[in-house]
């Protein structure tokens, strides 16, 4: 059943910072910072990861011309053990917090609970995740030096971090700029799906089941795809992207049109130097791709109705180990372009 907010809930300001290889691609000049050594001043990658979501944090908040003091929660969360990126990057903030694991679909379930919580309780809450090539892949799949080939349908862990001021102030959206902002306007948390895929560089083709179960329940209530504009994943790569769509088409709705992937945007897949086989992947990919290019397009009028669809495979290295198959999670966010005030627009 699809969640609207008790009282508006707008998505106010974000932050984006990058990686070298994802400043390269084709939404390069979109992200807020970027760090071509990928360590970002710090020794480790672990501390590195740590440091973006430091800095994404505060673009986002100094964006929105917000101080610690104005934001009644932060939610957090990333891919390595514990969370310790997330725990450590935002200590000096001294906010309340609440820890985060959805995997890649991190960002999507921190913009849930953001506006259920903004929608009731708070008056701001923040949310950021991150990924990193080098933290995750040590993590979950090989040593960094092992260099062993990859197959077709693997993606690459986007070295990103994104976060997200969502507001129910009304007040707040009389300092806006511009017509438009986006709001969020029903959520939709998703159910675990075991597709029975147990195959760590085919992530696509795990997550592909719960994105379709996902979806068919938001259909169900709002029965057309009519006022759509865009159903974004994030992040099925080309591989999940392809599943999904034909799994939607067996049950009578053809989405191909509508449908995006931040893990396909992120890079350009068909550039041999790029090397990202099936896409972008990781928890920062679909948070910097909803940050630094969706939002805008909808701030910008360009966009009025988003579906975003943050996927997330819900394992570890140790379950693969063992022969355990990998289940999928959708969580859906209906973000929709609405006018501000009036008075503000004159």
């Amino acid at each position: 059943m699809q969640i609207r907010p008790a009282r508006p809930v707008y998505i106010y300001s974000w932050g984006s910072v990058v990686g070298k290889k994802e400043h390269e691609g084709p939404l390069g000049e979109l992200f807020d910072g970027y760090d071509s050594t990928d360590l970002f001043g710090t020794e480790t990658f672990e501390k590195a990861e740590s440091e973006m979501q430091k800095r994404a944090l505060g673009l986002a908040m100094a964006k929105g011309g917000f101080l610690p003091e104005d934001i009644d929660c932060l939610l957090a969360g990333d891919l390595v053990n514990q969370c310790i990126s997330s725990t450590y990057g935002l200590l000096s903030y001294k906010l309340p917090y609440i820890g985060l694991f959805g995997a890649c679909s991190t960002a999507a379930e921190g913009l849930i609970l953001s506006a259920l919580l903004a929608g009731a309780y708070c008056r701001r809450c923040i949310n950021v995740t991150s990924s990193h090539y080098c933290t995750a892949e040590r993590q979950f799949r090989f040593p960094l030096e092992y260099g062993g080939q990859r197959p077709p349908t693997a993606q690459w862990t986007v070295t990103g971090s994104g976060a997200f001021v969502c507001t129910a102030e009304p007040a707040d959206l009389l300092r806006l700029d511009g017509q438009y902002v986006p709001q969020i306007t029903a959520v939709l948390p998703g159910i675990a799906v075991d597709g029975g895929i147990n195959d760590a560089n085919n992530m696509g083709a795990a997550m592909a089941p719960a994105a379709m179960d996902t979806l068919l329940r938001y259909f169900a209530e709002n029965k057309s795809l009519e006022g759509i504009d865009l159903i974004l994943t994030g992040d099925l790569g080309r591989e999940g992207s392809a599943i999904l769509a034909d799994l939607m088409w067996s049950h009578g709705m053809d989405i191909s049109s509508r449908l995006a992937d931040c893990g396909k945007m992120i890079f350009r897949l068909d550039d041999r130097k790029t090397d990202v086989h099936a896409g972008g992947s990781g928890c920062g990919c679909s948070a910097v791709v909803l940050a630094a290019d969706i939002l805008e397009n909808i701030r910008q009028g360009r966009l009025e109705k988003v579906l975003f669809v943050g996927t997330g495979a819900l394992m570890n290295a140790m379950a693969l180990y063992q022969g355990q198959s990998i289940p999928g999670i959708a969580h859906l966010v209906e973000i929709t372009r609405t006018e501000l005030p009036q008075e503000k627009v004159r």
